[in-house]
């Protein structure tokens, strides 16, 4: 039985009886792969059972629904059914409350993976929209923000991309190997941005990602690159799926197009994408003024340099002590060129 099943029956047959007539919203988000819906035979063997989320109006009669309790839950186990407000929920999450609107700061520091495990579970019950408001606010991007984010990307790409054939043509296999599955892996992300979809954290990143209408392109390309012996083939196989990637970010119209086919790294005998002419078409397209403003804190000028472009935070670190804790997010907006 599927986690979400598991919550559904747990919330129809014995939660939903004892909170009949009280005004509720109802749910399974937040943390564990059930969440996603990628939990299998192997996900019952630890943190795993009937699990369910309440969300409450803050306040009844004048008092708050949220206050301490001295004499119970001491450390001792007791029932999985959170009893809390959706806006606790999402603030203990994100930082933020997204019913009072995103602003630029808050989407950058907002990771992708936490906003998957917000937006992809599965709401039992919501007549006061408690969470159907939320979790609407919290859908995408707004453009400019998708073209900055999608441009960092595209600078993450082309500042590795000719390294695969480089440290090939030098003999060193092992480091080929390990950048083409890194820029594999930020391709794979790129995925997700153009098709409007969260990604979730590593362990569930090319399951999600197979359920993509870009996986039929560009999975068998990637797959190849990874399994190729010599670099030449890794370095083919690389640029078709860049390529498909960038014909891809090109249908958006979200910039002037670029043209997707791949080209020689300066007079070097090493093929690339070029990812970069995508960081400044998309660059160039955006027009929020906070948006410029950062460009030009981070050093980007529009017939200049790119600047150092860190794009949103899962995509300047992949650290889980990061990425996890809203209070360090929060800490690290200075890397990401934002001020509080």
């Amino acid at each position: 039985m599927s986690g979400r099943d598991l919550s559904r029956r747990f919330y129809e047959r014995a939660v939903r009886p004892l909170v009949s007539g009280v005004p509720h919203a109802a749910a399974l988000l937040g943390e564990g792969s059930e969440v996603l819906g990628f939990d299998d035979e192997i996900s019952a063997d630890h943190d795993f059972g009937p699990r369910v989320q309440l969300f409450v109006p803050p306040g009844f009669d004048g008092f708050p629904v949220v206050y301490p309790d001295s004499d119970r839950h001491g450390g001792r186990p007791h029932h999985q059914v959170e009893v809390t407000t959706a806006q606790a929920f999402f603030v203990d999450r994100i930082g933020v409350d997204p019913a009072d609107g995103m602003k630029l700061t808050d989407w950058l520091l907002a990771p992708t993976q936490i906003l998957a495990s917000l937006t992809g579970g599965v709401v039992l019950h919501d007549p006061l929209d408690l969470l159907t408001t939320r979790r609407r606010a919290l859908a995408w991007y707004p453009d400019d923000i998708w073209r900055y984010v999608l441009a960092a990307s595209w600078l993450r790409v082309s500042q590795e991309e000719p390294f695969v054939s480089r440290t090939g043509g030098r003999g060193d296999d092992l480091g080929s190997r390990m950048l083409v599955a890194r820029v594999a892996r930020d391709l794979v992300r790129i995925g997700f941005l153009l098709e409007r979809r969260w990604a979730p954290y590593g362990k569930w990143l090319t399951a999600a990602f197979a359920q993509l209408t870009l996986a039929d392109q560009i999975g068998e390309p990637l797959h190849h690159a990874l399994r190729a012996t010599r670099w030449r083939e890794r370095e083919a196989a690389l640029c078709a799926a860049a390529s498909h990637l960038a014909a891809a970010t090109n249908r958006l119209g979200l910039a002037e197009p670029v043209d997707p086919a791949p080209r020689r790294f300066h007079s070097r005998d090493i093929h690339v994408l070029g990812g970069e002419r995508l960081t400044r078409a998309l660059t160039d397209a955006i027009s929020d003024p906070p948006l410029r403003t950062l460009l030009t804190r981070l050093g980007h000028r529009p017939d200049g340099p790119l600047g150092h472009l860190p794009g949103a935070i899962d995509q300047a670190t992949d650290s889980v002590e990061i990425l996890t804790q809203p209070i360090r997010r929060r800490d690290y907006a200075p890397a990401l060129g934002l001020r509080a």
